[in-house]
């Protein structure tokens, strides 16, 4: 009867051993359900925003290459205004040197002139600009002419041009 109660326990612990294993078992099936159910949303949710992202990526190549288009459109632009700017500067640059040069010649008129005493047989000029071509006239021995030829000006034109020519070589 001993063999009897032991198998009889031995059953009874192996049936609550299996129930137990089967409840296990049964715990395990729904947490991989789950999980599985939880995998398929991330992948949809991933599928969709993939889609979204591939369309981003789309439009920021499309922007891209609409920038680079533009840019190159604008390239001859800015770089009219760099020659603009350096010939500018250039100009000025020989305006301001040709505008010392005459005050220094100007400078060195008036000087004569003060110099040299007036004839007394010409009348003094009456206002102050009439004295100072007179002044001019006298220094550069060009009586009569009110304005100086601007040919210095033309030669001024062709070295800037020469110089722009011979930088861009």
């Amino acid at each position: 009867m001993l063999v009897g109660v032991s198998v009889a326990v031995i059953a009874a612990a192996f049936v609550a051993l299996v129930v137990y294993l089967i409840k296990t078992l049964l715990a395990a099936k729904e947490s991989l359900e789950k999980t599985t159910q939880t995998l398929q949303e991330i992948q949809k949710t991933v599928d969709e925003l993939g889609y979204e992202v591939k369309q981003v990526v789309r439009e920021a190549n499309d922007i891209t290459r609409d920038v680079r288009h533009k840019m190159q459109q604008i390239d001859p632009v800015m770089e009219s205004v760099k020659h603009l700017g350096e010939a500018l500067s250039e100009i000025t640059l020989a305006a301001k040197q040709a505008s010392a040069a005459f005050m220094h010649k100007f400078k060195l008129g008036t000087e004569r002139v003060r110099i040299k005493r007036p004839s007394p047989l010409r009348a003094a000029p009456a206002d102050s600009e009439e004295r100072m071509i007179e002044a001019y006239a006298s220094a550069y021995g060009t009586r009569g002419k009110k304005k100086k030829d601007a040919g210095w000006m033309k030669w001024g034109d062709l070295a800037v041009s020469v110089w722009q020519k011979f930088r861009h070589e």
